[in-house]
């Protein structure tokens, strides 16, 4: 074989290298692509905020994210696995790529909608500021300043205690939020009107009142990462999303873990 023709053959070969790293690139760069092929995709929530997500008597993962996700994953032809961890570290985790897609009760604000793309809203609730019963100093959002509340350092509850005024104290899950409330370590904490219900339901003889509402619900959406190798996997979340609350699905499972339907906005 001559130079020119030596050349031209090392060309060619380059060129089919180049067209297969592009086409493997183009899968390695779509998340949805990767999802479908492995048959998993893998979910990041709490575990210990019932009735979103939590640990039943028989040590089962369940609640109404647990179910939305199996759904989705279903949607998507997949199954899905859940990895849990402490709300403070569930979005970094995301950023890093350790999982999919995050669902957990997620509030949609615009601080979040600068950093993730969103889902369509599955959910809407309301902020509930919760006190112990004979705690009469709160009756609106403003008397929260001066006072001292709890929740999860980076949660939209926390953000919104400090906005009033509120010295925050961080804790890792519910428990320990109420615990705090109810030693008079902290005067009121906010969290999801359905959650304050669901725990009365679970503890019907806690000491415990709502002082007030949010006036407007919150949507609650699935965040993702942002760019182009999320676009397919968002669309697709939306397009499950939107036929599972055309078919009732979401306000059935919204009924079945709140007694309320959530999935719609009032």
């Amino acid at each position: 074989m001559n130079r020119r023709r030596c050349l031209t053959a090392v060309a060619a070969a380059a060129l089919c290298l180049a067209l297969l790293a592009g086409c493997g690139g183009e899968k390695k760069g779509d998340l949805l692509a990767q999802i479908q092929e492995k048959g998993e995709m893998v979910v990041a929530m709490e575990g210990t905020w019932a009735p979103w997500t939590y640990v039943n008597e028989d040590g089962d993962l369940v609640g109404y994210d647990v179910e939305v996700a199996q759904a989705i994953a279903g949607k998507l032809g997949v199954e899905a696995s859940f990895i849990t961890g402490e709300w403070d570290g569930l979005l970094a985790g995301l950023d890093a790529g350790r999982y999919d897609i995050m669902v957990n009760g997620v509030n949609v604000t615009p601080d979040r909608a600068e950093k993730y793309d969103f889902s369509v809203p599955y959910a809407y609730d309301r902020m509930a500021v919760i006190v112990k019963g004979d705690n009469d100093s709160i009756t609106k959002m403003e008397d929260l300043s001066g006072k001292k509340t709890a929740n999860t350092i980076s949660s939209t509850y926390a953000e919104t205690a400090r906005s009033y005024g509120a010295e925050v104290t961080g804790v890792d899950d519910l428990a320990a939020t109420f615990e705090l409330l109810y030693s008079g370590r902290i005067d009121a904490t906010l969290n999801a009107e359905v959650t304050y219900y669901d725990y009365m339901a679970q503890h019907p003889d806690a000491d415990l009142k709502i002082a007030c509402l949010a006036e407007e619900a919150d949507s609650v959406a699935i965040p993702m990462r942002k760019g182009d190798e999320t676009k397919n996997l968002r669309e697709a979340v939306d397009k499950a999303l939107n036929e599972l609350a055309e078919d009732g699905t979401l306000s059935q499972l919204a009924v079945k873990y709140f007694g309320t339907d959530i999935s719609k906005a009032e």
